[in-house]
């Protein structure tokens, strides 16, 4: 994969070269962009690169939201709930630009009607939102989970074209994205300036959560990993996904979606990386299938029905994590201009990350040696 010496793009004044549609708009200086979720993972990484460009970010925060990613950052702060009309329409006034990342993310929810409510209705209210303000370009950030992997299973990637049947979609996360996504398509077919981005599987700076997979690098890092599933992921730095954002805003055919993605990778390769950059030893034991599913039924059993708190291991996150993930982001590749730096550094910002901000225990902290 192309290194993170990355030229950018040239730009002329008012437009960019859209290799995907018409040139678009481009992200200058004062321009008012609104960021949904911004303090997450992603939504952070998008803020910073939006700053970066000089832009005026207004940052849209759910009401109780951790915001320890935006510090230090000179953003607007707004705090409004995706699923009050009049919320969202009063934070995308006069907007230029808006990003919509903003979601709800877990594996065993206690209350299904927060996933439609925030990833269905709340996308909806905020593309109505932004069709009202005159917004030029939505950028909707979707997932590649909401594709269909018959590909994969035949030793292929599965693209932007792979289309899921409904079965394949593990838990409510996937199955409303995938109504979202339909939201976003059906909003362009009207004439709202919408372009979808599927990110892969984000590691890097920020990850406060952790995610999935940040708990994926936390885990190794605090010796809790005693084997590995047989499976692969599409590794991609979630700055490089941040950039790709951007391009998409300014050089995405509207009503199209782009994969945002990097190496693809068996995990037990993903580990032998991580091992490589922290100097830590690497599991070297598959754990079979049937055991992880037996754990994940037990832990949502007795930590969920019995004790009524969130399991350990959740059943959908554990048929996530057994799910082969791999893509081709080549679309993007061709249309955008996106690129990404290898997977390996990925891993090491991930870890560098959670070393330096207290989540690793003081007993491995002395232990982690990055080779870099």
């Amino acid at each position: 994969m192309p290194s993170d010496d990355r030229p950018g793009p040239e730009r002329s004044p008012d437009t960019a070269p859209a290799r995907g549609g018409p040139p678009g708009p481009v992200i200058g200086p004062g321009d008012r962009v609104v960021v949904t979720g911004a303090a997450g993972f992603i939504g952070s990484a998008v803020t910073r690169a939006l700053l970066d460009r000089g832009a005026a970010v207004v940052a849209m925060l759910e009401p109780g939201a951790r915001t320890g990613n935006l510090e230090g950052l000179e953003v607007e702060r707004v705090v409004a709930d995706v699923r009050d009309v009049a919320s969202v329409a009063g934070a995308l006034e006069g907007s230029r630009f808006v990003f919509h990342l903003a979601a709800r993310y877990q594996f065993w929810p206690r209350d299904s009607r927060g996933f439609y409510g925030v990833n269905v209705a709340g996308t909806r209210n905020v593309l109505d939102a932004a069709r009202r303000a005159g917004s030029e370009r939505v950028v909707y950030t979707s997932t590649v989970g909401a594709l269909g992997l018959d590909a994969t299973l035949r030793g292929g990637l599965a693209d932007e074209d792979s289309a899921p049947r409904l079965e394949e979609l593990i838990g409510l996360y996937e199955q409303t994205k995938y109504a979202a996504e339909h939201e976003a398509l059906r909003a362009a077919a009207t004439g709202v300036p919408v372009v979808l981005v599927l990110p892969t599987t984000p590691f890097g700076p920020g990850d406060g959560g952790p995610s999935p997979t940040g708990r994926l690098v936390l885990d190794f890092l605090n010796g809790r990993m005693v084997g590995y599933v047989d499976t692969a992921l599409n590794v991609v730095d979630v700055d490089d996904v941040a950039a790709g954002q951007l391009l998409a805003a300014e050089r995405g055919e509207l009503g199209r979606s782009y994969i945002l993605g990097g190496e693809n990778l068996e995990l037990r390769s993903i580990l032998s990386l991580l091992g490589e950059r922290t100097g830590l030893k690497a599991p070297v034991r598959p754990v079979p299938r049937g055991v992880v599913l037996g754990a994940a039924w037990v832990s949502e059993f007795l930590e969920g029905r019995v004790l009524r708190r969130t399991p350990t291991v959740p059943l959908d996150g554990a048929r996530m994590a057994m799910t082969r993930m791999v893509f081709s982001d080549e679309r993007a590749r061709r249309e955008l201009g996106y690129t990404s730096r290898p997977a390996a550094d990925a891993l090491e910002r991930s870890a560098r990350w959670f070393v330096d901000h207290g989540y690793v225990s003081a007993r491995r902290r002395p232990l982690v040696e990055f080779s870099s």
